[in-house]
């Protein structure tokens, strides 16, 4: 059964992976002010309508070789690291919850969570390919994050009554990740960090709701940041680093092993 869950999850990660790279190409086209792509998936090169076959996530990248069945012009990699980064990460998302004695509440945080990274992978694409993180998805991604910690304190509640912690931790999560990038943003103007930067520290760093979830997120994304770009930056200067792929990447490996972390600590 937990294997069966485990390949639902990647197939349909790789399914949403596929979809919202797409999205991230028509949102550009609209707030470029160009004709936009169709109902239906295109080439970006030759504006061939696309056959089903032609659309299948990940497989049909491998298959064409990158390149486009009419044209022959590469297709990029966006398309196949989203999907495939997708998939994984509902993979790794589905170790946060043990199928065989969660309740219906926890399905339900689950369920959001799943919502939550999806729209925080779609703003790492964007951020990857643009350098842009549009504020609507980020209004998205806060909002989300703030269902799940409504769901989390209702948990809690029910148990235990009410306590502080539910008021200081998450506030505490918030300003590790959210107040930091703030704080990085304003006092150098802009030079470091860009101005959704924060804002997507704000979702997660609600999402993950303990402040040693925050600070292991906060650690991880400035590392991987640090050893993926390091050649970029050493061979250029004044390279600006687009740190929203960086944010999400810490966001699903610390969500997805949130409990054992905690058990650990």
């Amino acid at each position: 059964m937990s294997i069966l869950f485990h390949i639902f999850l990647f197939f349909l990660g790789a399914c949403i992976g596929s979809y919202l790279c797409c999205q991230a190409r028509r949102l550009r086209l609209k707030e470029q002010k160009k004709k936009p792509l169709g109902q239906r998936s295109v080439c970006m090169s030759c504006h061939h309508q696309l056959k089903w076959h032609d659309n299948l996530p990940i497989i049909s990248w491998l298959a064409l070789k990158g390149k486009c069945r009419h044209c022959h012009k590469k297709i990029g990699n966006a398309e196949l690291l989203s999907e495939l980064g997708t998939a994984l990460s509902f993979v790794l998302l589905s170790f946060s919850i043990n199928i065989s004695t969660a309740s219906s509440m926890d399905w339900t945080i689950f369920v959001a969570t799943l919502l939550l990274s999806s729209i925080l992978i779609f703003l790492a694409i964007y951020d990857g390919l643009y350098g842009e993180l549009p504020t609507v998805c980020l209004a998205l991604a806060i909002g989300c994050s703030i269902a799940i910690l409504l769901f989390r304190i209702y948990i809690t509640v029910s148990f235990n009554g009410f306590t502080m912690e539910l008021i200081w931790k998450p506030a505490l999560s918030f300003a590790i990740l959210g107040g930091i990038y703030l704080i990085l943003y304003l006092v150098p103007k802009g030079r470091w960090v860009g101005d959704g930067d924060w804002l997507l520290g704000t979702a997660i760093g609600i999402a993950l709701y303990e402040p040693w979830l925050a600070l292991i997120a906060l650690f991880l994304a400035n590392f991987i940041a640090c050893v993926i770009m390091y050649p970029t930056v050493k061979s250029k200067k004044n390279h600006k680093i687009h740190f929203g792929p960086f944010l999400v990447i810490s966001y699903i490996i610390t969500a997805s092993f949130a409990n054992l972390i905690m058990s650990m600590i």
